[in-house]
């Protein structure tokens, strides 16, 4: 499944059907229509995006992470209203708010019960053009997402003018309460549910654990945090080694563009399924796993253009280590530091090894919240190189996604920060980014994902990669075609 942006994501023209979840028709708010006080905690990073968001001029919008998906058509419109209340149901996280009082800075939490939630059904009229639905979607999914508010999420279905043509289906929420994980299993539940709305099998979903008692757990878990405690032991050094910041990207993309030019982005397969097995052979046969053999190639082709022998990275890890997180939404992510230098390194093998042993070192603090850390600290700072993987191969419905034309979908950005995803999925590798619109950053994201494909094709190809590199292969690398990659501006 490939992670882009919504403007990547081709539409057809058609009617479009707004499916907004309401607290009924006879109140406007949470509190108003009698949901009662939750005295359960945020977790750590929900919190630390409520605080950043009140902050922000956008008070966060455009933060929001999403799912595309087609349907067989028609729509039965009752079906597939049931099916979302139902999915609310199932996930507490959908049907509660949590607000900052913006005076005392105070928390609060009110939640719904099952069956309490409503369905605002908005029909829209028809668009004879996609740029329309587009522009639709994009301003809807930005408005309706905000942390701030409830509801931060809302689903869009699209009846396409061609009524032979399945039917699509849009789902955007808020960072705060889903992942990247989150936005994979949206759409094999949505399609199961439906489907059983329909009078076809019964959804049998894996029972999912609420986000809410998973932000309680977290708090009680990480409630004393000492200045001795690994994760801040940890993460001080590698703050001291970046002089008080976290990475940047290894190449040197310019100065900050304004703030208000959307970030640009790209989106490439760079292994098919076959490749994909070849790769994750020869990381094997090393010793270590696929994602240390990623790391190592990613260090390998920053050190070959210019960006130093010493790979510095921030890492996404998933926090869901219990049976029942497995199929919640939410937030359930961790950061852990990436640091290992390959100078003097003589093969593919060590390189691979210097990653996996940082790895190993630093995966487990990720449980701890790095807002956590940073407080204990008396610290801040924001991650600006950040590469995440994830193995989606055995999701719920993996094998239906080119069927459905899934898609993982985000919102725009604007930071001056670079963000890589490597997805190893049942159709082989992709590799997403997004990174600041100028010229001098478009150049060097693509010089440098552009190398990174060349090398992981030919440890791919051979088993590994030939090195220290010659001469001329430095040269070569840093001018690999890219003309596949697809990008959105």
């Amino acid at each position: 499944m490939e992670f882009t942006e919504l403007a990547d994501y081709a539409v057809p023209a058609g009617t479009l059907t707004e499916w907004i979840p309401s607290v009924g028709p006879q109140a406007r708010t949470p509190e108003a229509a009698g949901w009662h006080p939750d005295a359960r905690p945020t977790s750590y990073v929900h919190e630390a995006h409520l605080r950043t968001s009140l902050s922000s001029p956008r008070r966060g919008r455009e933060s929001w992470l999403g799912a595309a998906f087609e349907i067989a058509g028609p729509l039965d419109k009752p079906a597939f209203r049931q099916a979302v209340l139902n999915w609310i149901d199932r996930h507490e996280a959908m049907r509660s708010s949590a607000s900052i009082d913006e005076v005392t800075g105070e928390m609060t939490r009110v939640t719904a019960a099952q069956g309490a939630i409503d369905i605002w059904q908005v029909e829209q009229e028809r668009c004879a053009q996609s740029s329309e639905v587009f522009e639709h979607l994009q301003y809807l999914f930005d408005e309706f997402t905000s942390p701030l508010i409830w509801p931060a999420y809302a689903f869009v279905t699209l009846e396409p003018v061609d009524e032979t043509r399945p039917v699509t289906v849009f789902f955007a929420a808020d960072h705060s309460i889903i992942d990247g994980l989150s936005t994979v299993l949206v759409a094999h539940e949505i399609a199961a549910l439906y489907g059983e709305e329909l009078g076809g099998a019964p959804a049998a979903l894996f029972e999912a654990g609420s986000y809410l008692d998973f932000g309680s757990s977290e708090r009680e878990r990480n409630a004393e945090l000492e200045h001795s405690h690994d994760a801040v032991r940890i993460w001080r050094d590698f703050l001291v080694d970046g002089e008080g910041e976290l990475p940047a990207f290894p190449l040197d993309i310019g100065d900050p563009s304004p703030d208000d030019l959307p970030q640009g982005g790209l989106s490439a397969w760079v292994l098919d399924p076959d490749q994909a097995d070849s790769f994750s052979v020869a990381c094997r046969k090393t010793g270590h796993s696929l994602f240390a053999g990623l790391l190592a190639v990613l260090a390998i082709t920053g050190s070959e253009l210019g960006g130093g022998t010493r790979f510095r990275t921030v890492t996404p890890v998933h926090t869901r280590d219990e049976p029942q997180w497995a199929s919640a939404l939410g937030w359930f992510v961790g950061l852990c530091p990436i640091s290992f230098d390959i100078a003097g390194a003589d093969s593919f093998g060590s390189v691979v090894a210097a990653a996996s042993a940082e790895v190993k070192k630093t995966k487990p603090i990720a449980r701890v919240p790095l807002d956590r850390v940073f407080t204990t600290l008396g610290y801040s700072a924001r991650p600006r190189f950040v590469v995440s993987f994830m193995d989606v191969r055995f999701a719920p419905a993996a094998e239906h996604w080119p069927d459905w034309n899934a898609r993982a979908l985000r919102s725009k950005q604007y930071q001056h920060d670079v963000y890589i995803w490597i997805n190893r999925t049942p159709q082989g590798i992709n590799i997403a980014a997004r990174y600041p619109n100028t010229e001098q950053a478009t150049a060097r994201v693509h010089e440098y994902v552009g190398a990174f494909r060349k090398l992981l094709s030919d440890v791919a190809d051979t088993g590994t990669a030939r090195f220290p590199l010659t001469g001329d292969e430095r040269s070569d690398i840093g001018h690999t075609d890219t003309g596949q990659i697809a990008t959105n501006q």
